[in-house]
């Protein structure tokens, strides 16, 4: 990558490939993935998503399978008509979120029972405006803003929606549907909703003529496009160590920690200012051509930037460079507002976090075009400013005192195939549905913790990244490997990862593994 204060438009992604140990480096991975995969029993491989069109494990590296569609479109009147059928005790509802009162019940539903950390200490907390931001695109359908009530008292006790956007892979732009806030109440994720869930939003896409989806998970399906990392960078180090989203280094005070993450009172960048409902053209020509030369990034019109992009209070903030000669649009930046709820805090209810969106730097360094965004980040009270390493990212997070989190974010495409795994620069797109982590603790036992049944996902990323995530590349490799391999759920008499296989299997076997929280598929699925 270029010097991380050039601008980015030359730190095109489509250089990467000349580098063969990067290509040996994704090699070894496929083959590792492959040789591992066809050594498992069915019993132990994901049974729901190997029904699916999807890319499978079995399928990595093999060159001879065509990129794009994976299964052609049904003619329209051989899709299923009538809604796939529930457990008895519920029915299916199309949520209107125009409506104030259905609004609350999916507020209330996510705000109670959505993605919470590892250690049940913060849960994303959507705002109703945000929902209606996130779900309510140009185009959006309605009928794909499905809900499941228990029919005697008509409690909303699950949700899953589907917006479409237009996305470009490489040369070919695909109608998708981007599916997400895929919830299940607690008490209920035991009655196998989610797969129902599942095909049920499918059927209604492809009611509209759609065969295609992107959606993201914190865990490992068959079979990621990508997988990205979280970094976290705080703006008030005192609050986040309070309530334990991060702690004081070693040898650090807090003091300290405070004046080393202080940031200037102002930006710095001439020409820095809000955008206006009369910039769209520009920031839309100008976000186009960025996007251009990423693999996998949305294809955005005037009325996409306009939904997208506009600033919303506490929902979405989007700033630009002005040239103060020409007045031309030069650089953008942009980031969403989602809190979270903080479980158990005395003190404090909320933690604020910006999630970095959309950023273009062609004139100014996007190094100081982000410290710019930190600033007034910090200036309109956020806690902590959240970022993957997609695009051109990785250029700023370490300069800028980004810390790596301790979760992952996997990208995947439904019924579409990438002939091979990209790397996170290469991705130029960014969904919503983000699994915020917080930055890793020191120590092993601070962050051992098995999950309510004996589940031991938590203990197989915490052993991964101690022991192969930060070696060499090469160690890198077969971490990402034992990593398809526990989660396709090998058994400990696979010799194929030497003795850390057989060491992590016989944890797994031990204590079991919550591959499939997030669908609310039990261990005995998988």
């Amino acid at each position: 990558m270029a010097d991380k204060d050039a601008p980015t438009d030359s730190n095109s992604p489509s250089e990467t490939n000349a580098h063969p140990e990067e290509n040996e480096h994704e090699i070894s991975i496929n083959a590792l993935a492959k040789k591992v995969q066809e050594s498992l029993s069915l019993s132990k491989r994901h049974k729901f998503w190997e029904t699916q069109p999807v890319g499978q494990f079995k399928d990595l590296g093999d060159s001879s399978l065509p990129e794009g569609p994976i299964e052609p479109p049904t003619p329209l009147q051989e899709v299923k008509q009538e809604p796939y059928n529930l457990p008895t005790p519920y029915e299916w509802i199309t949520c209107d979120i125009d409506s104030e009162e259905v609004c609350s019940e999916v507020y209330t539903l996510l705000t109670n029972n959505y993605v919470e950390d590892d250690e049940n200490m913060f849960r994303f907390n959507y705002s109703k405006e945000f929902l209606r931001w996130a779900l309510r695109p140009p185009g959006y359908f309605k009928s794909w803003h499905i809900g499941v009530r228990v029919k005697s008292s008509k409690k909303l006790v699950a949700f899953i929606t589907g917006i479409p956007a237009r996305i470009r892979v490489r040369e070919t732009v695909v109608l998708m549907a981007e599916v997400n806030f895929l919830c299940v109440h607690k008490k209920l994720r035991s009655k196998r909703l989610a797969p129902v869930m599942i095909k049920e939003v499918t059927r209604r896409v492809h009611l509209e003529n759609i065969w295609q989806a992107a959606y993201t998970a914190g865990v490992v399906l068959p079979t990621p496009i990508t997988t990205c990392q979280y970094w976290h960078r705080s703006l008030n180090p005192k609050k986040l160590i309070d309530v334990g989203f991060s702690r004081l280094g070693a040898r650090m005070t807090m003091s300290r920690t405070i004046k080393l993450y202080k940031l200037p009172d102002q930006t710095v960048t001439p020409g820095f200012r809000k955008m206006e409902p009369h910039d769209v053209p520009a920031v839309t020509r100008l976000l186009r051509n960025y996007l251009k030369q990423f693999a996998v990034a949305p294809d955005f019109d005037e009325n996409d930037v306009e939904h997208w992009l506009l600033p919303k209070e506490d929902v979405v903030d989007s700033f630009l460079v002005e040239s103060p000669e020409n007045h031309q649009i030069t650089d953008f930046v942009s980031f969403y507002t989602l809190p979270s709820s903080i479980l158990g805090s005395p003190n404090h209810s909320i933690l604020k976090a910006a999630y970095s969106y959309y950023n273009v730097s062609t004139k100014t360094p996007l190094l100081q075009l982000m410290n710019d965004a930190l600033i007034v980040a910090k200036k309109k009270d956020f806690d902590v400013f959240n970022a993957l390493d997609v695009m051109h990212n990785e250029s700023f997070l370490k300069e800028l005192k980004f810390g790596p989190g301790d979760g992952k974010l996997h990208y995947y495409l439904y019924n579409y195939r990438l002939k091979h795994v990209l790397k996170a620069s290469e991705l130029g797109l960014v969904l919503l549905h983000l699994r915020g982590r917080r930055p890793p603790f020191p120590g092993l036992a601070a962050r051992f913790r098995l999950f309510d049944g004996g589940q031991a996902l938590r203990a197989l990323f915490i052993i991964l990244e101690v022991l192969h995530c930060r070696a060499s590349p090469a160690a890198g490799a077969s971490g990402q490997a034992a990593l398809l391999w526990a989660a396709a759920g090998g058994a400990s008499s696979n010799p194929c990862l030497g003795p850390f296989g057989v060491f992590l299997a016989t944890l797994l076997s031990s204590f079991g593994v919550e591959i499939l929280h997030s669908l609310d598929l039990d261990s005995k699925s998988v």
